[in-house]
């Protein structure tokens, strides 16, 4: 965060909580939170997995892979793609939180590769009125392709933890399916 942002972080008036818009979260919080039992957790990963994948709401990471809370760090983007703020979190993940195996989980029918960088901005544009060109969305036309290249930006990453394992699968949304990808 620049100094400008944490300034303004700092002397901004607060707004309310917009409670209203989020009723229905609140709501089912409450109804979570009094059946709720601390399980002890400690922050680490049990299963030592972290799994980058899609923000796509059809994406349920720990179901997918056998897992329950507290067993895997789940790390969600637009497209499951590896970012610099990807890696930073990796890197904490493999020193501090137990990591040892990362997955990397893009999946099928991802708006990602439908479309490419200029007509996400045209659409945003015209639909919004919001020029998003200095944004880089990383679609990609082929999505095994950058699968793999995240694969090996992650495995020849210098900062991240010796001995960590590293592979890519892709989901599939239609029909639950992990299909490992040789990378």
């Amino acid at each position: 965060m620049t100094e400008e942002r944490h300034h303004l972080a700092r002397t901004a008036t607060p707004e309310p909580f917009p409670a209203a818009a989020f009723a229905d979260v609140l709501d089912a919080n409450v109804a979570f939170a009094a059946d709720f039992e601390a399980p002890g957790l400690t922050g680490t990963a049990k299963r030592g997995l972290a799994v980058v994948t899609c923000m796509d709401s059809r994406i349920s990471p720990l179901a997918i892979v056998g897992m329950e809370f507290g067993d895997a760090k789940i790390l969600r983007n637009a497209g499951a793609r590896v970012t610099e703020d990807v890696l930073r979190t990796l890197v904490l993940a493999t020193y501090l939180l137990g990591v040892n195996r990362i997955l990397v989980m893009p999946h099928t029918d991802c708006a990602m590769s439908k479309s490419d960088e200029a007509d996400i901005h045209a659409r945003i544009a015209a639909e919004h009125g919001v020029d998003t060109r200095s944004l880089e969305f990383r679609t990609t036309s082929h999505p095994r392709d950058a699968l793999i290249t995240d694969v090996i930006r992650i495995r020849s990453y210098p900062l991240l933890r010796e001995g960590v394992t590293v592979a890519g699968a892709f989901y599939d949304v239609g029909s639950g399916a992990l299909e490992p990808v040789d990378c």
